[in-house]
């Protein structure tokens, strides 16, 4: 073979080499690089929530201006900075913002492509006004008051709440995806219970929606995350149906479609034990294993074990995949959970409850 020959092979072998080189260091750049400073940021978060120590801490306030105090030099104080009254709806609604700005705070700092699956999580709290104004609507008692003005549509929210018909809520939700419910719930196509598992079904459809839509382990830590926490709802649905001796037909219009479990067995058994039975052979069987007994007496303690198994399977899937959205949701979970305890002490400290008595409570708080 000519010098020639030889050489333009070669020639073409590295070009093809350094193409090859570039594409990969190119996709590793896109895939990787965007999270470094923002997974970086949440890491030096994540070693600021709170220890077990300090939520003893906390139990020990006995009067929620000395809860509120004991949580200035942490992140909360700019969110409890407006309570005067050291009402307990004034604590709670403090932080209830403090997890939203969370939720913001991931949506401005990470890549385009993920942060806004958690502006789509904000939309949480405008079902939950939807569902809480409706309610209180039907009631006649004043909606207002059950506003947690958080999420993405407040002021359309507000405006509901001010509403002097059923039917004037309609013009207000026009054009938002949540007309259509309503209409059917006007009609006496949906029950209110109904219309709000509709408004949370239509939630986690976006959500796994959103999921899919990205790529690669994207795709992958997402779509998991969304179909966890589906489980998790449809499971304790189940189970409390059950408990309540619900026939199949009556619990299945509550269910949300899109979690990894086959819900029908459960269905169609007759009481709770049998249910929980039907999940032994599950991936959420080790997780019931060890409180089977205390679940049969008290469904708040599997609900801890499955917020338990979410936690840990964000853990995991941070460890496999250290620089991706795993670190940002793995961070929202704990906080969520965190913000969970704190309102649960300070209910308990606004009830009069002895301070080693919340110690023992807020311990099972998931």
């Amino acid at each position: 073979m000519e010098a020639g020959a030889i050489t333009g092979i070669l020639d073409t072998t590295l070009a093809l080499v350094f193409t090859w080189v570039v594409y990969k260091t190119g996709a590793y750049i896109y895939k990787y690089t965007p999270y470094s400073y923002p997974n970086a940021r949440i890491n030096a978060m994540e070693a600021k929530l709170l220890t077990g120590q300090r939520f003893n801490e906390l139990a020990e306030s006995r009067t929620l201006n000395n809860f509120v105090v004991s949580l200035e030099d942490t992140d909360y104080r700019e969110y409890l900075s407006d309570v005067s009254e050291y009402s307990l709806e004034e604590v709670e609604k403090g932080l209830e913002r403090a997890l939203a700005g969370t939720y913001t705070l991931m949506f401005d700092v990470l890549p385009k492509r993920v942060g806004p699956f958690f502006r789509l999580l904000l939309e949480a709290w405008d079902i939950r006004n939807i569902a809480s104004v409706v309610k209180a609507k039907n009631l006649g008692e004043s909606a207002s008051d059950y506003i947690i003005e958080l999420g993405t549509m407040v002021p359309k929210v507000k405006a509901m709440a001010e509403a002097k018909s059923m039917e004037e809520i309609l013009v207000i939700l026009e054009g938002t995806p949540y007309e259509e419910p309503y209409q059917k719930l006007l009609l006496g196509e949906l029950s209110l219970q109904g219309f709000e598992t509709e408004l949370y079904r239509m939630h986690y459809s976006k959500l796994l929606d959103y999921a899919l839509s990205r790529k690669g382990e994207e795709r992958t830590i997402l779509g998991e995350f969304v179909r966890i926490n589906v489980d998790k709802l449809n499971i304790l649905t189940v189970l409390r149906a059950k408990s309540a001796h619900m026939s199949a037909e009556e619990i299945r219009p509550l269910l949300i479609k899109g979690g990894t479990l086959k819900l029908d067995p459960m269905l169609h058994v007759e009481d709770l034990g049998m249910a929980l039975a039907e999940l032994d052979g599950t991936r959420y069987g080790p997780v019931i294993r060890d409180v089977r007994e205390e679940v049969e007496k008290d469904l708040s303690v599997l609900e801890k074990a499955l917020e338990d198994h979410i936690v840990a399977r964000m853990g995991e899937l941070t460890r496999f995949y250290p620089l991706s959205v795993a670190t940002p949701l793995n961070y929202i979970v704990r906080k969520d959970r965190e913000v969970r305890k704190l309102r649960a002490i300070a209910k308990l400290i606004n009830d009069g409850v002895p301070p080693e008595r919340i110690k023992e409570i807020v311990g099972g708080v998931a």
